[in-house]
């Protein structure tokens, strides 16, 4: 798992990368300043998230076990459905879509707690 984790998280962060590019460079004069603003947090969540996948490719090498797979898995999904969600809302203008990006802050918080707890047990 933890080339899988530090791949997930090399192309994580190309994405968020050329996300931000296209924000600040694509977006700036097309979308008002509060779907801009949304877009920004969805790179810059998505950017933390791709250093906790090499944090989680790191434990995996270190402590492997559910634990840290779990963890690698949540900051994924947390990535898709968090950054995902802010992407899409900012980018269609539909505001129904912000009621799904709580659900990848949730697994966001999963994987850090799975994360400390593989920690914890070792």
């Amino acid at each position: 798992m933890d080339r899988t984790f530090f791949l997930l998280g090399a192309v994580s962060a190309f994405v968020g990368v050329a996300a931000g590019a296209f924000g600040a460079h694509g977006l700036k004069s097309r979308l008002g300043e509060d779907l801009l603003a949304i877009f920004e947090t969805g790179v810059r969540y998505q950017m933390y998230h791709a250093f906790a996948l090499f944090a989680a490719a790191w434990a995996a090498s270190r402590w492997p076990g559910g634990l840290t797979t779990a963890a690698g898995w949540l900051f994924v999904a947390g990535t898709v459905i968090f950054s995902g969600s802010l992407y899409a809302l900012s980018l269609t203008g539909q505001r129904w879509l912000g009621a799904v990006t709580p659900i990848g802050g949730l697994a966001f918080l999963a994987g850090w707690l799975c994360l400390a707890a593989a920690c914890w047990k070792s």
